[in-house]
């Protein structure tokens, strides 16, 4: 048992009050399930963890001596708890989960939990969090052998698999059934926010009442995506239990308006006939043609462009609509969800969106919160990743209490900015889990991930410096009834400041005046646009159609590549000078 190189075996269970109990000598002619534990020669226990009342403090005493006669090695550990109900569900569950959330598991351990004692109820609580990843142990189950006078006091046990992955007919059926339960979306998405629980309950009343278009506002990261297919979801199933919707809702296409540009975005809504335009070889349904009958969602809506909203104006209000090059209608009819990160109400008055476009949309408008604003569920959603991601990998991740203290002071403090709200979150957990050496996130893995956020969020100082570069470039240009004052010395030390937050000194200090001007307004273009291809089609629009085989992505990347940048480092890096 002195091999540091094998792990040590510990169990948990309960302490059985009826099962275990025993005071006089006949106790060894039967089986008790906790005292049997030490009986088995390939089941070598070298810790033994029990739960046990104050009560139960003699019981605990005779069983702590009686695993002592017949393992010796094995250490018998004792913890109180207080439950006031062992069958108040809420009751057992909130004492595990703190036992379990204070308890020091360690590495080179394999952690057995024995589900024979306790009640039902703390049997279904053990397994709950076994399976949400928050006790790191495989099941034990110990049972009498079946013999006629019930003698063998060893008995017998079994390590239950945990591996659902290896049940894919029982998963889907739970699937299945949990779909066809499903019926509120608060049962889904955990809050405690007291306006976000309003407005859940607001969306689910229209969603099940209402046919019209749904809009849901806020920031990047916000949650509109996973909110949209949980709407879907609950509309599904009300409109299967009522029959009273008009749509069959049997399908939910969703797509990014944000990818989406010129014919592009024409034919992937819409769709194409063969020979529309050049590169058109053979015709095209489109996704509204897709959606039809089921329910369409439009993330990021404010990106498309006047023409496509147009067209999309007419078949929700028409039902009808024309493909790419086609002189022949499409009907159709679905249910609208939209999703934004702009606030269209100023952009229709700027013109950037369709004024009746919007007031179709708005019949339903609802504005999502942002992480920052529900810091009190922060919490809960680290404990949803936690079991998300243990699920996706059949691992089962946890922090030490230290380190979960950590992270959840700084996640709340003013430092945490949390910029891609939920996204920044999901990633951050990614990266502490893939990371975490035997599936626990410690305080150094902490330690390193915020630096790595905090790092990550200076996107917003340099965007601070682009912006005064954007902002001393218009200020340098001023018109006077018929000519442009320049000031070149203010667009200049604009040009400076934002390029010191790429360039190295040297780079910085050979580079000429000419050249720090373009590619710092490079670079502003490059920061405010979502991906390299859009810069380029910005950038390059009206020399693109010079060249034989036009490429505005290379070439963005070619002209960065000169200054050794890359465009998704752009925003991110920090200073590099320093």
């Amino acid at each position: 048992m002195n091999d540091s190189s094998i792990n040590k075996t510990a169990v948990i269970g309960f302490l059985g009050t009826t099962l275990d109990n025993g005071f006089s000598e006949n106790r060894w002619q039967r089986w008790r399930p906790t005292v049997s534990l030490g009986l088995h020669d390939e089941l070598l226990v070298d810790e033994l963890h029990i739960l046990y009342s104050k009560r139960d403090k003699r019981l605990f005493k005779i069983v702590a001596d009686d695993v002592a006669q017949v393992s010796p090695y094995t250490k018998v550990i004792g913890h109180h708890v207080t439950l006031s109900s062992p069958w108040d569900f809420a009751d057992v569950y909130a004492e595990l989960y703190d036992f379990a959330a204070g308890f020091d598991f360690q590495d080179k351990t394999d952690y057995l939990l024995h589900l024979t004692t306790g009640t039902h109820v703390a049997q279904i609580c053990w397994f709950l969090l076994v399976e949400a990843g928050f006790i790191p142990a495989d099941l034990i189950q110990t049972s009498p052998c079946p013999r006629p006078d019930q003698t063998d006091p060893q008995g017998r046990y079994q390590v239950i698999d945990l591996d659902v992955s290896r049940y894919d007919g029982l998963r889907e059926r739970f699937e299945a059934e949990k779909q066809q339960h499903w019926q509120t979306l608060q049962a889904n998405l955990v809050t405690q926010n007291a306006a976000y629980q309003k407005l859940i309950s607001d969306i689910e009343k229209v969603a099940t009442r209402s046919t019209a278009p749904i809009l849901l506002m806020g920031a990047t990261g916000a949650g509109k995506s996973q909110l949209a297919s949980q709407i879907y979801t609950l509309k599904k199933a009300k409109a299967s239990s009522t029959m009273q919707s008009k749509y069959t809702l049997d399908k939910f296409i969703e797509v990014n308006c944000a990818t989406l540009r010129g014919d592009t975005a024409m034919s992937v809504l819409f769709g194409h006939v063969k020979g529309a335009f050049t590169g058109a070889a053979s015709s095209r349904e489109g996704l509204l043609k897709s959606a039809d009958g089921g329910l369409l969602f439009l993330d990021e809506i404010g990106e498309l462009g006047l023409d496509e909203q147009a067209m999309l104006l007419t078949a929700l209000e028409e039902q009808r609509f024309y493909p790419l090059g086609s002189d022949t209608a499409i009907t159709v009819s679905f249910q609208l969800m939209a999703g934004t990160n702009k606030d269209l109400r100023q952009a229709a008055v700027d013109g950037t969106f369709r004024a009746d476009l919007f007031a179709r949309l708005n019949t339903w408008t609802f504005f999502l919160p942002s992480l920052k604003d529900r810091l009190e569920d922060l919490p809960a959603n680290i404990d949803y990743e936690l079991a998300r991601l243990g699920s996706e990998q059949q691992q089962q991740y946890r922090f030490t209490p230290e380190a979960r203290a950590m992270y959840e002071n700084f996640a709340t403090s003013t430092e945490a900015t949390w910029q891609g709200n939920f996204r920044d979150l999901t990633a951050s957990m990614v990266r502490l889990t893939t990371l975490a050496e035997s599936k626990v996130i410690r305080v150094d893995d902490v330690q390193a991930e915020i630096e790595r956020l905090t790092h990550l969020w200076g996107l917003s100082n340099n965007l601070s410096v682009s912006n005064h570069f954007n902002n001393e470039m218009k200020n340098s240009l001023s018109n006077n009834e018929s000519e442009l004052i320049f000031n070149r010395q203010s667009i200049e030390q604009a040009s400076h400041t934002l390029l010191s937050a790429y360039l190295d000194a040297q780079t910085l200090a050979d580079i000429d005046p000419f050249d720090a001007v373009q590619l710092a307004y490079v670079i502003e273009v490059c920061i405010n646009h979502k991906n390299q291809a859009a810069a380029g089609r910005y950038l390059y629009a009206n020399s693109r159609d010079k060249l034989k085989n036009p490429n505005d992505s290379d070439r963005l990347r070619k002209y960065l590549m000169k200054f050794g940048l890359r465009f998704d480092e752009l925003g991110r890096v920090g200073n590099r000078s320093s």
